[in-house]
């Protein structure tokens, strides 16, 4: 085998006096080294240093295919790094890594965690609230942050979210001579440290944390009265099955209620919501739980606006369900799809009724009702029943 082009290698604040021998060698003989700023200073490459182009774009590193060069980055380049970007443009022969310890680890030795039992997130580039599914009383938390700014931004964000009694580190420079270690509470820092402020550490404390189980509060969701509420919620996602990494069609969305559910089991959503309003209630959800990266909201209506859909793996119909709709969606499904719908309407219902007898399933008609006033007494109130057909294709 030819010996590989290019060399991701991971550097930390230490520069050079940290690097092994088959890192040192390969920036010797490399032509061009790419990195940013702070990675070319401490490589100590000179001319041959190439900053990186903001926005990134690793095809100014392919242009150099062939000849020796270097990527230079923080850490671990494959954890919040260049190094899969990378590496999925290239043959496995092109390219070899040499990784250094991520912040995490770093940040995990400093403050005497376990790593594997702490949530690491990167959110130099992402919004604080993709935090959310993981606030819960005591958990320790580690997250890559723009500056220190930002970390003064996000101390004000768990404070007004009850977070602020959380113990809150700030972790600057780690592993360099300029290493700095503060220990705070969330709701008294406020001031800005000086230089790039690498990482933030909380242990959380504070507020109730997001329960894990489906079918969470109604009163978590922006809605104008279109929502599959909470019991139904529930059933519709036990029998869809949500697993990460797979991908839901909510059908009729209304408030986004499925869709934000999956996505925190670890799935991706294409939320499909003919009214705009709606549509825009979806998009508040979504990033108010810190999904908005996995859903996608598409404005239309089915079956018209599945037409250019990526396949799903399992699909939810909450509203507007008729025989088009099914065999439009049918059709475009493969084998092992699961497929739920709820009808609330006597003419849908009884379409549901003819479907699980020509495709099988389950078929389940659900009362509830709920206890309310009654002059001086309580009685049941019941709610209109719903007809839940679930199968697999």
């Amino acid at each position: 085998m030819s010996e590989p082009w290019l060399t991701i290698i991971g550097i930390g604040e230490d520069g050079l006096a940290g690097l092994s021998e088959a890192s040192r060698k390969a920036l010797g003989k490399a032509e061009t080294v790419f990195g940013g700023e702070r990675h070319l200073a401490l490589a100590e490459v000179g001319s041959r240093g190439r900053a990186w182009p903001v926005p990134f774009d690793a095809n100014v590193v392919l242009s150099c295919r062939g000849r020796p060069t270097v990527v230079l980055a923080s850490g671990d380049p494959f954890w919040h790094g260049a190094g899969a970007t990378l590496a999925e443009k290239l043959n496995a022969n092109e390219w070899i890594a040499h990784p250094a310890p991520s912040t995490f680890s770093l940040a995990a030795a400093r403050l005497g965690w376990r790593l594997e039992a702490a949530v690491c997130l990167g959110l130099h580039a992402a919004p604080f609230e993709r935090l959310v599914p993981h606030l819960a009383d005591g958990a320790r938390i580690i997250c890559l942050v723009r500056d220190g700014k930002a970390a003064v931004d996000l101390a004000r964000w768990l404070t007004e979210r009850g977070w602020g009694v959380s113990l809150f580190w700030t972790l600057a420079a780690l592993g360099g001579p300029h290493e700095k270690v503060g220990k705070y509470h969330a709701e008294t820092y406020t001031r800005v440290s000086a230089g790039s402020l690498v990482a933030v550490a909380l242990e959380a404390r504070g507020a109730d944390g997001l329960s894990r189980s489906s079918g969470l509060p109604d009163v978590l969701f922006v809605h104008d009265g279109q929502i599959t509420k909470r019991p139904m919620r529930a059933l519709a996602l036990s029998a869809l099955g949500p697993c990460p990494g797979r991908r839901l069609w909510d059908i009729g969305a209304g408030s986004g209620s499925i869709s934000v559910e999956w996505a925190l089991g670890g799935g991706s959503a294409i939320a499909v919501e003919a009214r705009e309003d709606r549509a825009a209630n979806i998009r508040g959800n979504a990033e108010a739980f810190g999904v908005e990266h996995k859903i996608t909201v598409v404005a239309g209506t089915a079956p018209d606006a599945l037409a250019a859909l990526d396949g799903p793996d399992a699909v939810f119909v909450g509203g507007g369900f008729d025989i088009a709709m099914f065999e439009a969606v049918w059709s475009r499904i493969t084998p092992g799809t699961r497929f739920v719908a709820h009808a609330v309407t006597l003419e849908t219902e009884a379409l549901l009724g003819q479907l699980h007898q020509q495709h099988g399933g389950e078929l389940m008609r659900v009362e509830i009702a709920h206890a309310a006033p009654l002059g001086r007494y309580r009685a049941w109130e019941a709610t209109r029943p719903v007809v839940q057909w679930s199968t697999v294709r």
